[in-house]
């Protein structure tokens, strides 16, 4: 039984993987959206991504607990570390006008197409949720978190690089401005000069809705989870 529901987890995170890079590649994307017409795909998309994101947290749930090596009792921290910085990038890429965002095309050609965190990352959510999987895998080292947090990290990661594809594809010379001034890896395009900071389109108020955030999912990360998010 333990092994059958670690296999369902296994599949149900495939799913929920594979099923982004597949219904967002170029050719299915086109065929979908001649079909259905881009309204029509972008709600098939969402079901589907809602209802794969769904399974996999139910299997999670569902699995057992499988250890395959014990994290350091101070790997607690790295998450509780982290997270800020999570939480400010996530709040940033939902508040940002974003070329790589669902339907930010037309930003490539704005009097600034990288505003605010778009200088620190072009992918502010993914690399937000790359850093949450991989601090949430430092301190859970069983099969099962193994394999959600490892998905959710290989989806953003290639996802990074698919969107950047995907965008070099449809823009063609409109993309050149943008790799240009702004980078995937964080900070890299400012460290290398390309670009200058622009905290002002950050803004103050970002980072306090991203710590009220991050404060929030502290004080109820215990009942919601059911793990205290602190070092015992």
């Amino acid at each position: 039984m333990g092994t059958a529901s670690i296999g369902i987890l296994l599949l149900a995170t495939a799913t929920f993987v594979l099923g982004h890079f597949v219904l967002s590649s170029l050719p299915v994307r086109r065929g979908l959206v001649s079909g259905l017409g881009e309204a029509g795909f972008r709600i098939l998309y969402s079901i589907a991504a809602t209802v794969a994101f769904l399974w996999m947290l139910f299997a999670y749930g569902a699995a057992p607990f499988v250890p395959l090596w014990t994290p350091p009792s101070w790997a607690a921290w790295i998450p509780v570390l982290v997270m800020p910085f999570v939480t400010l990038l996530v709040v940033a890429a939902f508040t940002t006008r974003n070329v790589t965002a669902v339907g930010g095309e037309a930003q490539a050609t704005a009097p600034d197409p990288a505003p605010g965190i778009m200088r620190v990352t072009r992918h502010p959510f993914l690399v937000g949720a790359a850093l949450w999987a991989l601090s949430h895998l430092a301190v859970n080292g069983d099969a099962a978190s193994v394999i959600l947090f490892g998905g959710i990290l290989v989806l953003s990661v290639g996802g990074i690089a698919h969107i950047d594809l995907r965008r070099r594809a449809t823009l063609g010379s409109g993309w050149g401005p943008v790799a240009l001034t702004t980078s995937a890896v964080p900070f890299a395009a400012l460290l290398s000069g390309r670009t200058r900071p622009d905290w002002a389109g950050i803004g103050l108020w970002r980072v306090a809705v991203a710590l009220a955030l991050y404060l929030a999912l502290l004080r109820f990360h215990a009942p919601l989870f059911g793990v205290s998010p602190f070092p015992a």
